[in-house]
């Protein structure tokens, strides 16, 4: 009578580690965002906390003096994640502030009529570009690039100039205020934190969202379940131009003028908002209120600078630039992770 002896089992090999587990996790780069601004802003209280910084308005006014930039970065949130990007946002802002100044300022339009021209505009400008790089195959950079300069000199086509706009009905809306009990929110910020909640419900609860996750995830895969890629990427573009249009708006009331060179170079602002944020410049992977934390960040950049007093506006652009380095190496971590 022989004894069987049993030999342990080989440990599995493939069992993720605790930090590969965590590099796996589709949320990580939102959360770290949201860690980051939480940072921030303790720091920010603790440094700054006899200057005010601490009032409930400050925090608010996060929204007010970003709310456009926060319209922008959704409209590109779409775009990115099924894989695209937009580089004609920026002048899709500035054409909007020149374009309804215009139609107000010099053609007695009334301001629904221009607000509802100027959307359009927007929105079918994007359908355009959204068109071109399906139907004719050509790489989403180059088609809005040339949206970039068409729009930018359309601007200049209108004036030269800036626009100034005196109608009555602009600065109404440009003072109401919208009180929270503890601080106030502007008629623009409160557009923006719509279109937010909208833009997280579209993607996360329709089928047109799914499609965006799915086209940006894998293209081919996608195809090959008879999703309808072709609208899917028409339509991503056109609510990136609809969005770029009302944040155009948004920013005219801000600023309550048209100029040429308004918005130069925010197309880059609000990528970089929605890469902080934790969307992955290869689609597919992102959340919309990663977003929001990307350009509340951005603008919390901006805010502690002012509260300093000593250092120049430019650090503005060096800590963002900084930051965009560290969330593409964090997604170049987690890319790697599938990939193995």
């Amino acid at each position: 009578m022989t004894a069987t002896t049993k030999t342990p089992a080989a440990p599995d090999s493939r069992t993720p580690s605790k930090a590969a587990q965590v590099l796996g996790d589709r949320r990580l780069p939102v959360l770290v965002t949201a860690a980051l601004f939480l940072t921030m802003y303790i720091a920010g209280l603790s440094r700054y906390q006899n200057y005010g910084f601490g009032e409930p308005q400050v925090f608010l006014n996060l929204f007010i003096d970003n709310g456009y930039l926060l319209v922008a970065a959704v409209g590109v949130t779409f775009v990115i994640l099924s894989g695209g990007i937009d580089l004609s946002v920026g002048s899709v802002i500035g054409f909007t502030t020149m374009f309804t100044a215009w139609l107000v300022e010099r053609q007695g339009v009334p301001l629904p009529l221009a607000v509802l021209l100027a959307l359009g505009v927007g929105a079918f400008g994007g359908f355009l570009m959204g068109y071109v790089i399906q139907n004719f195959e050509i790489q989403p950079f180059i088609v809005t690039l040339a949206g970039l300069f068409l729009f930018r000199g359309l601007c200049l086509v209108i004036s030269k100039e800036s626009i100034s706009i005196s109608d009555s009905s602009v600065s109404s809306l440009a003072q109401t205020r919208v009180s929270l009990g503890l601080g106030e929110l502007s008629i623009g910020a409160v557009a923006a934190l719509v279109a937010i909640a909208i833009a997280f419900y579209v993607l996360h609860y329709t089928r047109f969202g799914r499609r965006v996750y799915a086209i940006g995830g894998n293209e081919q895969s996608a195809m090959l379940m008879g999703l309808p890629q072709g609208g899917t990427k028409i339509a991503v573009y056109t609510v990136s131009g609809f969005c770029s249009a009302l944040a155009g708006l948004l920013f005219m009331l801000y600023i309550q003028s048209g100029d040429p060179l308004h918005a130069v170079g925010m197309e880059l602002d609000a990528i970089a908002a929605t890469v902080i944020g934790g969307t992955l410049l290869t689609g597919g992977s992102g959340y919309v209120l990663g977003t929001l934390f990307g350009v509340l960040v951005l603008g919390l950049i901006k805010s502690i600078i002012q509260f300093e007093g000593t250092l120049s506006s430019w650090w503005t652009k060096i800590a963002t630039g900084v930051l965009l380095c560290a969330f593409i190496l964090i997604q170049r971590a987690m890319t790697a992770r599938k990939q193995t």
